[in-house]
């Protein structure tokens, strides 16, 4: 070492520099190794040999006292010495490269059975990181000053030279080893190079210019070697990781094979943070609250090759392709964990998309694709609405990244008129929260000046604190661009914007088929050999690769969750705070109930309705049968049936063509009408369940539009059995076979049933020809009305109707030629002019009319005359057919009424129970639904009140496990 500095102070012409260097080495190194050095030096007889007054014997401020000559052969004994106390110091430092797989071995450990033996036998990382910085520096220092005095070389040139390359391939071997993780090489290199450049400067001579070049190239020759060894090293973790799934997968399945109970899984902390960051989205979709949590968002410009480096992250391609077109049209926030298996899996589906298999990977980008055009609707090119994913596997950074559409500049004709506007907006919504990693990418192959992203960033975030630029495409830059500009932007000198970080990256070839392998194998082999970012010293190695970015995004991901994840949770804390207290002065006497809960207990009670429809008594359900049923089928029997049949004029005539059009109806219409009269009948009984449970004290009114929703899309829903038309049919044709009544009790029902049907349509029939006529004479005095024109008329026409009624109670339905024109000139003598459709459209009611009331004095009359009928049956004096027809209806009613509320019963309620069901459990999934149907403030303040407790018990959890953690 004496010899090496004065060999430098012969370049420097002075003594002064030879105590600097000494110095130097003494304070760059142990304060215990040189101790021992110095007791080691006067041990026997407590005199210091000359070796030992090199280092310890000071004489005046400035120097050492330099000791006369003494025996080589002492000298070369104590460099020996001192060579193999060294080969200790590098064998600890070659020890220090296992840092790195002890700090990798711990992210492990989660995913790996139980191995808590090995942190008894490794060391802390702090220690191994102290001594590795240490030795870096002792080595820096050394191996720049340290030469061999010529007087040694003639005693053993040969000895001298094997120890020299020992020493060097010892010493660069620790360093490497001690700096894999860290930076600490680079500013040794850095301090290297500064030297070298001063030495260049200060030497005048051939020799020392040469010596300066020969350090310059070692120096290249060094970030040669560091590159080597990070892609070393990256083999040697991708080996041990595939050891690692190998043996997860062996532990899983003897963990099988010995049936132990399933105990849950234990969530990471990144799994974890996801989940309150979705539970945020759902909460407040504009984060107008409070949401500041930390996320990775990657912005950038169209094509900038922003998914790709979120691929390169991830270690799989996971998005899909376009060559020119808009890909990424709603933000994707994708969770990055380690795990055994290197799996995908949406938020919302429980399958996993193994990312080790082309065709997984194919059907996972067609999903994403999928799932961004569905967010986009109403026209949008782009949509707010958020897809989350995860992805896990091994080696990956833990971190929440959110890839947003790239921001245009020029809007082509498919796009919506306002999508450069929406983008904007969205990219600056999510870079403006104040705790948002940005990660800006800019295209390293097109000129700086067409980037829209960074002005975008400066705004956002101008003084850089948490901006990381990342430079893509480098391949192409090292043709196209200029170094000089290269250098610049990456050292932050071009744009105005500001960054924590500069990186550089090589996201592929532009080969769509390329795998992330290839592309990796690519980035390596293009920044090993590229004489642009390594030749040149463009950039610092820890300066490239996505490996190193995806390290560095990470760190500085976790570091910001640690600084203000505290601050978020007492923000929660104090909302809860305010709901409860809000809830409390409102609603003192209820619990806070969300909308599920709520749902729930509205689709029990509509339940136990459904079971009330089985309850109702037989009795009640045959009336209200037998009123639907009369209401649908009285029309068809007065006008095809009872009316033709009546008005035909001989009683044989009569009796044949009932059954002719008794059994058309049965084998036509008759079933289909009985089965939409049960329907309906079956729909207003539930209802007016609903209406009586309404009406009860204990009644909550937030449920019924719920309820009605439900059962009316449930009736909807609902239709009678197919095989009940064919069984009814058999049943009616059967029951109006007979035509004999068989009791007086029969006869007089039938004849109260004839009398009120007939009763109701002369009822209508009068209510027409009073519209028909107007109001009579006391209704026009008492009410001061007067008649129409129209209805004068009809009452000269009805005036002259009456007329021939009179003359012939038995007139046939019609009116002849003669009649229409008799009526027609006695009102044209009266000044009233009509035409013959006029005088028939007025015969219509009025005959009716006439008809009806003297049905029911036949009715009267066959009251009292069943004995007669028994006795003479058709040729009764008295003509009661249309009392039997009457029986005949009233008994296909009462069949049919007993064979509808047994089917009701039987089947048609429980299926209806089913349908019921189906309808909620659709209503279930569909938040839209059940937000339009249970409104209100007390349904808005306890979802608000629930979702924001859930939030912070999930922070409060994280928080926990961060702490453990730490």
């Amino acid at each position: 070492m004496l010899r090496a500095a004065k060999q430098i102070a012969r370049h420097r012409g002075t003594n002064e520099r030879i105590t600097y260097l000494c110095s130097k080495i003494v304070t760059s190194t142990s304060n215990s190794y040189y101790s021992t050095l110095n007791q080691k030096t006067y041990k026997g007889g407590g005199k210091s040999n000359g070796w030992s007054k090199y280092f310890l014997a000071p004489r005046g401020p400035k120097g050492w006292t330099i000791p006369p000559s003494r025996g080589y052969g002492m000298i070369i004994a104590r460099v020996l010495r001192g060579a193999l106390k060294l080969r200790y110091i590098l064998l600890g430092g070659a020890i220090g490269g296992g840092v790195t797989l002890n700090k990798k071995y711990e992210d492990w450990k989660d995913g790996l059975p139980d191995f808590k033996w090995l942190e008894e036998v490794l060391p802390k990382d702090e220690k191994w990181t102290q001594f590795s910085k240490a030795l870096a520096e002792f080595g820096s220092s050394v191996k720049d000053v340290i030469e061999i005095d010529p007087r040694l070389r003639q005693l053993g040139e040969d000895k001298i030279a094997e120890w020299r390359r020992w020493f060097d391939t010892r010493l660069d071997d620790a360093i490497e080893a001690a700096d894999y993780q860290g930076s600490t090489l680079n500013e040794s290199k850095g301090e290297i190079k500064a030297k070298t450049t001063v030495t260049a400067l200060s030497l005048s001579n051939d020799e020392s210019r040469r010596k300066y070049e020969a350090l310059q190239s070692q120096v290249e020759n060094l970030q040669t070697e560091v590159i080597n060894v990070q892609i070393k090293y990256q083999r040697e973790l991708e080996k041990m990781e595939k050891e690692n799934r190998e043996l997860r997968q062996q532990f899983l399945i003897l963990k099988q094979n010995k049936k132990t109970s399933t105990k849950k899984i234990k969530k990471s902390l990144i799994d974890m943070y996801s989940e309150v960051l979705d539970e945020l989205t759902g909460y407040d979709s504009s984060y107008s609250m409070a949401d500041h949590l930390p996320r990775v968002v990657v912005v950038g410009d169209q094509s900038s090759g922003k998914t790709s480096v979120l691929e390169s992250i991830a270690k799989a391609r996971i998005f899909p392709r376009g060559s020119g077109e808009m890909m990424t049209r709603a933000p994707v926030k994708v969770t990055l964990a380690e795990g055994p298996y290197h799996v995908a899996q949406f938020r919302d589906s429980d399958r996993e998309y193994d990312l080790n298999k082309e065709s997984d990977l194919s059907e996972l980008r067609r999903e994403v694709e999928f799932r961004m055009r569905a967010s986009v609707r109403g026209g949008k090119t782009v949509s707010n609405e958020v897809i989350s994913m995860t992805v896990k596997g091994p080696g990956l950074q833990r971190m929440v990244l959110v890839d947003l559409p790239g921001i245009i500049s020029t809007m082509t004709v498919d796009m919506a008129a306002d999508t450069k506007d929406s983008i904007h907006q969205m990219t600056k919504h999510y870079m403006s929260n104040p705790n948002a990693i940005i990660l800006c990418i800019q295209d390293g192959s097109v000129d700086a000046e067409r980037s829209n992203v960074t002005d975008l960033v400066m705004q956002c975030d101008p003084l850089g604190r948490r901006t990381i630029f990342v430079l893509t495409k480098v391949d192409l830059a090292e043709e196209l661009a200029d170094p000089d500009r290269i250098r610049k932007i990456l050292s932050g000198k071009l744009f105005n914007m500001k960054a924590l970080g500069y990186y550089a990256v090589v996201t592929g070839r532009g080969r769509k088929d390329d795998s992330i392998e290839a592309i990796r194998q690519y980035e390596e082999d293009f920044f090993k050999n590229s004489k642009l970012f390594h030749r040149r010293g463009v950039i610092m190695p820890h300066q490239v690769t996505s490996r190193n970015l995806s390290m560095a995004v990470s760190d500085r991901f976790w570091k910001m969750v640690r600084e203000t994840i505290e601050q978020q949770a007492d923000a929660f804390k104090a909302t809860r705070f305010n709901l409860e207290t809000e809830w409390k002065n409102n609603f003192p006497r209820l619990r806070e109930s969300g909308r599920d809960e709520l749902f729930e207990k509205a689709k029990g009670e509509i339940l136990d309705e459904v079971v009330n429809l089985s309850q109702i008594c037989a009795k009640k359900w045959e009336e209200a049968l037998s009123e639907k049923l009369w209401d649908k089928l009285s029309n068809y029997v007065f006008e095809n049936v009872y009316l033709p049949a009546a008005q035909s004029g001989s009683q044989n005539s009569v009796n044949t063509m009932v059954d002719i059009k008794l059994r058309q109806w049965a084998e036509q219409s008759l079933p289909a009408k009985s089965v939409e009269a049960g329907w309906e009948t079956l729909q207003t009984q539930f209802l007016m369940l609903m209406e009586k449970a309404r009406k009860s004290p204990d009644h909550d009114d937030i449920f019924d539009n719920l309820k009605l929703a439900v059962i009316d899309e449930a009736i909807r829903r609902h239709s009678w059995e197919d095989k009940a038309i064919d069984m009814l049919r058999v049943i009616q044709l059967n029951t109006l076979e007979d035509r004999f009544v068989h009791d007086k009790a029969e006869w007089d029902h039938a004849v109260k049933f004839l009398e009120t049907s007939v009763k109701d349509k002369l009822d209508q029939t009068e209510h027409t020809l009073n519209e028909m006529m107007g109001p009579g004479q006391f209704t026009r005095i008492t009410h001061w009305k007067s008649l129409t024109e129209d209805q004068s008329k009809r009452r000269h026409v009805k005036y002259e109707l009456d007329k021939i009624l009179r003359t012939d109670e038995k007139h046939l339905p019609t009116l002849s030629y003669d009649e229409l024109t008799t009526v027609r000139k006695n009102l044209q003598r009266e000044g009233v002019e009509v035409d013959t459709d006029y005088i028939r459209q007025t015969w219509f009611p009025t005959y009716r009319r006439h008809f009806l009331k003297q049905a029911l004095h036949r009715a009267h009359d066959c009251r009292k005359a069943y004995y007669l009928y028994t006795q003479q049956g058709t040729e009764c004096e008295i003509s009661c057919s249309d009392v039997v027809l009457f029986w005949r209806i009233q008994q296909v009613i009462k069949v049919t009424c007993n064979a509808l509320r047994q089917q009701v019963i039987n089947r048609e309620a429980r299926r209806l129970d089913k349908e019921i069901k189906e309808v909620l459990d659709e209503f279930s999934e569909d938040e839209e639904k059940k937000a339009q149907l249970l409104t209100g403030k007390r349904v808005l303040l306890a979802e608000e009140l629930i979702k924001v407790r859930h939030i912070q018990e999930k922070l409060e959890e994280f928080i926990n496990c961060l702490n453990q953690e730490k």
